[in-house]
C-alpha cells in the first residue's frame, strides 16, 4: 500500500520507470475489471491504456482519502461508463459457434459453458447501470463494500442495498432464461 504511494509520487515527479512498475502491477487486474463490462477486447485494452495515461497526467491529485486500488479502480470505472454510454455490447457471435467442432464432447461441454456464460453476461447487462458496477466489483475484483463506495461515490449502504437488488434481479433473469419460472411483472 505504502509502496504504491511512493511509485504514485514518483509518477507524479515523472518517473516513466515507476509508471512501467505500477503498469505491472495492475494491468491485469484492470483489464480484467474492464473486460467484465466491455465485450470488445480491442476496446478493453485501449482503455486500460487510457487509465493509465491519466494516472501519469493526474498521480499529483492523489489525496490518500482511499487506497490507491480503490483510486484506479475509480478512474477505470468511470472510463469504463463513459464508452459503454457509447456503445452496446455483442452476443455470442455465430462464427463462434460456428468454429466448434460439432461431434466433440469437449465442444459440447465449451458450447454449454459459452451460452451459460453468455446468460449471465445478458442478464449482468440487464441490470441497472449501478447495480451492475457494484456486483462487478463485489464479485470479479473482489472489493470490500466500503471500497465500492468510495469507487462509485456513495454511502456504504446504498452499495449494500444495490447488491441486494441486484442479486435479486440476476436470480430472476436467471430462472426466466432457464424456463424455471417466467414472470408476468
Amino acid at each position: 500500500m505504502n509502496d504504491d504511494i511512493a511509485i504514485l509520487h514518483q509518477i507524479a515527479a515523472g518517473s516513466q520507470q515507476a509508471l512501467a512498475e505500477f503498469y505491472r502491477r495492475y494491468e491485469s487486474r484492470l483489464y480484467r475489471f474492464i473486460c467484465s463490462k466491455m465485450p470488445d477486447q480491442f476496446e478493453a485494452a485501449d482503455l486500460v491504456n487510457e487509465v493509465f495515461l491519466e494516472v501519469w497526467q493526474k498521480a499529483a491529485e492523489f489525496q490518500q482519502r482511499s487506497k490507491v486500488s480503490t483510486w484506479l479502480f475509480s478512474i477505470a470505472y468511470f472510463k469504463t461508463v463513459d464508452r459503454l454510454r457509447k456503445t452496446r455490447p455483442e452476443a455470442l457471435s455465430e462464427e463462434a459457434l460456428d468454429n466448434l467442432e460439432d461431434d466433440s464432447p469437449a465442444s459440447l461441454t465449451c458450447l454449454i459453458q459459452a451460452e451459460q456464460a453468455d446468460q449471465v453476461r445478458h442478464c449482468v447487462s440487464t441490470l441497472k447501470p449501478d447495480h451492475r458496477a457494484v456486483m462487478e466489483l463485489t464479485f470479479f475484483e473482489e472489493m470490500s463494500y466500503r471500497d465500492i463506495a468510495t469507487v462509485v461515490n456513495c454511502p456504504e449502504n446504498t452499495v449494500k442495498t444495490r447488491m441486494f437488488h441486484a442479486k435479486q434481479a440476476m436470480k430472476k433473469c436467471l430462472q426466466r432464461l432457464a424456463g424455471g419460472g417466467l414472470s408476468h411483472e
